[in-house]
């Protein structure tokens, strides 16, 4: 990783994106989307302060774990600018995410349990199948696809019916 000497308080988006380890275009994405800012020279060219670095891995670790770009871009906004997060900072930010984080596992492993269950079958078309069929309010009445040949039986008798009631209305003009 190429060391930048401490004189240097800016970056270019080049040195950014090399100890950052971000693409490039991922690093325009970031400053687009709010996550980090720069300047422009006078040659319309990106400046970003050293901390930026700091705000990149913040962004990156975060994105890791899950955290919606948006919900990051709230927790950064809460810092202030021109300063690099702390440990601190990340605890406190994080913490926050902690419960969100809690109940995406418990719907992965709720997931994954259904996975098994379903692979036990072998057929992922059961009426209540909650991988083909989530949530199903028919699923009573019928298994998902027969709700399908349903829908579209239904789907192709009202185009008949339009069609029906145009040769109608054609027929009457022509009277």
């Amino acid at each position: 990783m190429p060391q930048i000497p401490e004189k240097i308080h800016e970056l270019t988006v080049g040195q950014l994106a090399a100890r950052s380890g971000a693409a490039v275009s991922a690093l325009h994405f970031y400053e687009a989307k709010g996550l980090i800012g720069s300047r422009r020279t006078a040659g319309n060219q990106r400046r970003y302060h050293r901390d930026t670095l700091r705000r990149v891995a913040f962004v990156r670790a975060a994105q890791r774990v899950g955290i919606p770009l948006a919900t990051i871009r709230e927790a950064l906004a809460e810092l202030p600018e021109e300063r690099t997060p702390t440990r601190e900072d990340w605890a406190r930010l994080s913490a926050a995410w902690r419960a969100e984080l809690d109940e995406r596992i418990k719907q992965l492993n709720r997931l994954r349990d259904h996975l098994t269950d379903c692979i036990g079958c072998g057929c992922l078309s059961l009426a209540t199948c909650v991988l083909s069929n989530p949530d199903d309010a028919f699923g009573e009445r019928a298994s998902g696809s027969r709700l399908l040949v349903e829908k579209r039986a239904g789907e192709r008798q009202a185009a008949a019916e339009q069609v029906g009631e145009r040769r109608e209305g054609e027929a009457a003009d022509c009277r």
